[in-house]
Parts: C-alpha cells; structure tokens; sequence
C-alpha cells in the first residue's frame, strides 16, 4: 500500500489579522479614552485618523464599517449628545478595536467535503471546501476555510488565499423552534414553573430579542424569588446564546470567512471541526459540522449547519450521551435513523442512532485499542466514507510515547455496528518533517473524500501545519484484514 504526501504544507500565517473589540474592563477607564478623543482639535482628529487608515486600511476589508460599529458601542460614554463629524466617530471607534492574529500559532486538523460551487472545474476534477483549526493569541481556536481542486488523477492544487479575514454576521431575525428549545430546557434539568412562565409568552418560532423579552417581563413578575429566577434565567439565556445563526457576505471568498468564538460556550475556542456533506432521503444536500466548543474549563460537543457556506446556524447538542470530543455523523440515514462515531470514554469509539439530530441518548461501543501503535486510545478521524466495500472509518491511534498515527477499519455497510476489516499498521505515522511542532509526534485528520478510486486525506503535522496525502482505495482496502 503506497502513501503519496503531496509536498503542499499549510503553515500558519501571522498576517492573516482580523479586528476585534477592545473594551478595557474599567468603565472609568473608557469614558477617559473618550474624554481624551473628544478634547482634541478637528485638525488633529483628521491627522490622527488618516495615520490609522494608511497603516491599517489595506491590512482588513470594510474597515470604516467596523469602527462606525466600535463607536456605536462606546457613544454611552459621551457626555453630551452634541453632533460629532464622521473622523471623530471614526477615531473613537479606532480606540476600541484591535487586530487578532486569527493562525499565528498553528493551522491544523483540517476535514474536506466537496464543494457547493463546481463551477469552472476541469473535466474530471472536484472542487472541495476544506476547515482547519487556526490558533492564535491566548490558544484561542477559529474555523478558518480553504478551497481547492482534485485533479482526476488525485493531484491537489490549492486556489487563491484572500488577503483578508472576517468574521462573519450574527442574524438578528434567527428562529429558536419553541418545541425544540423547551426539549434542550428539559434535557438541562431547568424546566421548572419559572422556565415554562417564560415560555408560554413565546409563539411556536421566536427571536432572541422576543426570548430576551419575555424572560425580562417573568423576572419582574418574580421579584419575590429573585435568587431562583436569576438562575434559571441564566441558564435559559446561556442556551439561546449557544444556539445562534451567522452569515457572510457573498461577495467574501471563502478563505475569508472565520467562524470566531460567538457564545459564552466558546469563549476560549472552536476546536476540530469535522464537516460531512449530508445527503437526506430526498436528496436534498446539506453541510453539518460536529466541533468542541470549550469555555476554558469545560469541552462541550455542538453542531454546525450549512447549506451554501454563506449561512450558519450552529446548535447545541443534547442527551446524556453527548460528552467528550470527535462525534462524527454518518453522511446520511442508516436504516432510516442519524447515526454518529463517538467517545465518550477517552478510550474507544462507539457508534450511536437517534432519531432527531440534536439528542443522542443511546449508544454501543464498535471499536477498542487493539494494535501497539493504539494502545492509549483510538478515535475517527472524520465521518464515514461510503464505498462499495462498506463504511471506510479513518482513525488515530495513540501508542508509545503518545504517538499519533492514522489507521483505517471498515464497517457493514447496512448495520454499522458491525466491523468487517481493520489496518494492523499505521496508515499514516509523522515522518521526521512532521514530528516537530506544538504537539510533538502526531499526525491527525478531521475528514477525508473519495475521487476516482483514490483516498485524498488532508492531515495536520504535530499540531502546527496541515498537509495532504493521497493513497488508492483498492490499495488500502486489501491491506485490511478481516475480522
């Protein structure tokens, strides 16, 4: 079994910047900086301004918007309601922002799907989408994106990198679907005669507004209970926070666009995406994403939602068997229900069913470590490929050392609970070129695609950069032994 590295590396790259609200933690401190701001010339506005603009103008897209945005958020600090020109809204807002360098220390684990777009492809070849965890500042993580061809004969080439980056839009209109809130609430433990006050003044679809609304009339109506009702209307907005919609501009290219921690869930990152292009019984195509939102102290699985990569929506997953990290969704129905790879253990991995995308209640260990090179533990590396041969599953393994390497098992095509073959050595093991990094000794890959009889695998390097690697489907299919 031959295994092409493709010699492409994704390092990442410190001046992809985007900007960011700075907000110092002292009030007093704010009001200052606008005081400062306020008691300068109009000509010395105009100077100061134009120095920001040449310095930092060429470096972001839509720059003047964003601090337009900056000073609406800091215009309470005013003293007086008195005009102000345009340079001086725009050098009060150039004060609250600053640049975040989105992949300053690492781009990794990246996952591919095929693209919505295939327009302008050569025959033969497929445009994908690919995500890759970029870390910055702090060890905060993004999802940052990718595009690129696979050329029939299994050769990649990456397409054009925009100089910029942004993040994307909330929707303020995004529907909550009532019945499936109250469910969430339910599955919290947090449904108590507070929680179903707020939501009886709530229509079967609802805004975050009309749900911040009504949970603001309840906690009046409570005054008595102030202590219960502020903690359950915590929790009730700590949910409706962490379900939320975003949206990009289509003129934005794709490697634009970064999904930057939105919710209290994420504060400190969105970590290892796994994208699935996911076909429903109708045909109809949409993309979903599992990832780990984590907080600082607690990892917690979700799930984004796409069609076009344009629009968002990113939802908690609920149930007691939603725990850990790598949940990874079958690309459709499999005996008419969800199914999803997991692990809850840190150990091996299992395969679930549900019956509603967001809940997973039950599940059935497929997978223990079994080779030396996965005696710490095995995990997927992706959702399932369908093939002619069964489910392929990519895996790691964690040996001696805590070595990471790629590994492969197949499963039964109409009952996945069900192993028929599996690698015995590594398919892929970090060569002396990708064993340095953040994490030393570890290779890894989110998701991979199948074109034209060949495994094309986007993989991360020591948890710094990302590479490809290519291996033919028939090759590896015969490597596995039977179990």
């Amino acid at each position: 079994m031959d295994v092409k590295r493709s010699g492409i590396v994704l390092k990442p790259d410190r001046s992809r910047v985007l900007f960011r609200p700075f907000l110092p933690t002292n009030e007093q401190r704010v009001a200052r900086i606008v005081a400062r701001v306020m008691s300068i010339s109009e000509e010395e506005v105009a100077q100061t301004l134009t120095q920001v603009l040449v310095e930092f103008r060429g470096r972001h897209a839509r720059l003047e918007a964003f601090l337009l945005k900056r000073f609406e958020d800091a215009k309470g600090w005013l003293l007086t309601d008195k005009p102000l020109t345009l340079e001086r809204k725009l050098l009060i807002g150039s004060y609250f922002t600053h640049e975040y360098s989105l992949e300053s220390a690492a781009l990794f684990n990246p996952s591919m799907v095929w693209h919505p777009d295939q327009e302008g492809v050569p025959e033969g070849a497929r445009r994908f989408a690919m995500s890759l965890r970029a870390t910055g500042e702090g060890h905060i993580s993004s999802i940052t994106f990718r595009s690129g061809i696979v050329a029939a004969g299994g050769e990649i080439s990456l397409e054009p990198v925009s100089r910029f980056v942004s993040v994307a839009e909330g929707v303020p209109l995004a529907l909550y679907e009532k019945h499936l809130f109250q469910r969430k609430l339910y599955e919290l433990g947090i449904v108590n005669d507070f929680a179903t006050r707020v939501l009886s003044l709530l229509e079967d679809s609802f805004t975050l507004e009309e749900f911040k609304n009504a949970l603001g009339i309840v906690q009046r109506q409570d005054r008595a209970r102030q202590v219960e009702s502020t903690m359950v209307g915590s929790a009730m907005m700590a949910l409706a926070e962490a379900n939320y919609e975003i949206a990009y501009a289509p003129e934005q290219q794709l490697s634009e666009r970064v999904i930057f921690p939105n919710s209290p869930t994420e504060r400190n990152g969105i970590e290892d995406a796994r994208f699935v292009q996911f076909v429903e019984n109708d045909g109809r195509i949409c993309y979903y994403a599992t990832y780990t939102a984590y907080d600082g102290a607690v990892t917690l699985p979700q799930l984004l939602e796409t069609r076009d990569f344009l629009r968002f929506k990113v939802s908690t997953l609920n149930g007691p068997e939603v725990q850990n990290k790598g949940m990874a969704l079958f690309p459709r129905r499999v005996q008419g229900h969800y199914a999803m790879l997991s692990r809850q253990d840190n150990e091996n991995i299992y395969v679930m069913y549900s019956d509603n995308l967001h809940f997973w209640y039950t599940k059935q260990i497929l997978l223990k470590p079994t080779m030396t090179w996965e005696f710490v533990q095995v995990g997927n590396c992706g959702s399932p490929l369908e093939t002619s041969a069964g489910w392929l599953v990519l895996s790691h393994g964690v040996g001696p050392m805590r070595k990471y390497s790629l590994g492969a098992f197949l499963l039964d095509i109409e009952d996945p609970t069900r192993v028929i073959a599996r690698l015995v050595d590594p398919l892929l093991t970090p060569n002396e070129e990708e064993r340095e990094g953040y994490v030393p000794n570890v290779v890894y890959s989110c998701g991979a695609v199948i074109h034209h009889g060949k495994l094309v695998i986007p993989y991360a390097m020591s948890d710094y950069a990302s590479s490809f690697a290519v291996v033919e489907l028939e090759g590896l299919l015969a490597a596995m032994q039977p179990c």
